[in-house]
């Protein structure tokens, strides 16, 4: 089964992602080389860090596909973001000026690494009531979740996705971050998981990640969440057993 990668940062000089057009053409690459035969761009979107807007990362978006028009060995490319949850991004949304993944169906949202906002699993539902389902990256990555699961739950009945960086099952992020990834996925708490590359060198790591997967929870519910989620996530048919 071909995988869809829901996010990675290859479009180039954007946020924190590749620098030059030919890493971004070599990373995609790379993930098209170990099964991703989609792959979307999810640019930050965040305050004083990386103060990207709608058209700013479509005008990208385009210029990346019209230059590499006519490379063989790529997937097919799509175009997301990675919105940092706060106000700035709540008025965004309300007025039609995020980015979500293609079909409008879902969005990616990142939170705070130390707490999570306040009224938080209220703004999901209001998400999902609008038709739009909020994805959530990397939920091993913050703190409140390294010891245990509870605070989810709340987000989870909101509609919430959660989305597993696969880099997390190989340390990449540290102790704390791989032990809550490897918790979850226990627990069944992803819906889909990712590369979240943000060079070519990481292709190497999503690899070695996805063998660790694929030995963690076996090979069919791998290709679920690699494959047939995050195309149920896209088509906006994602629902939770």
């Amino acid at each position: 089964m071909s995988f869809v990668d829901l996010h990675s940062h290859y479009l180039p000089g954007i946020d924190d992602g590749v620098r030059r057009l030919e890493d971004g053409v070599a990373l995609v690459r790379g993930l098209k080389g170990i099964g991703f035969d989609t792959v979307m761009a999810t640019p930050h979107i965040r305050t004083a860090m990386f103060p990207n807007r709608k058209g700013g990362v479509e005008e990208a978006h385009a210029a990346f596909r019209e230059a590499v028009a006519g490379e063989e060995g790529l997937p097919e490319l799509g175009l997301g973001a990675e919105h940092f949850f706060d106000d700035v991004f709540w008025g965004l949304f309300q007025a039609g000026e995020a980015v979500p993944y293609p079909g409008g169906k879902a969005a990616l949202v990142e939170l705070p690494p130390e707490r999570l906002p306040l009224r938080l699993e209220h703004c999901f539902f209001e998400m999902r009531v609008k038709g739009v389902r909020p994805v959530l990256a990397h939920p091993e990555r913050y703190r409140p979740f390294f010891k245990r699961t509870d605070d989810l739950d709340p987000l989870l009945d909101a509609g919430a996705l959660p989305l597993l960086d696969l880099m997390s099952l190989v340390g990449r992020y540290g102790r704390r971050p791989r032990k809550a990834a490897e918790r979850m996925l226990e627990e069944g708490v992803y819906y889909a998981a990712c590369s979240d590359a943000h060079k070519p060198e990481d292709v190497e790591l999503v690899r070695d990640a996805i063998a660790k997967l694929r030995k963690r929870v076996g090979d069919e519910e791998a290709e679920e969440l690699l494959g047939e989620n995050p195309r149920r996530i896209l088509a906006g048919t994602a629902e939770f057993e």
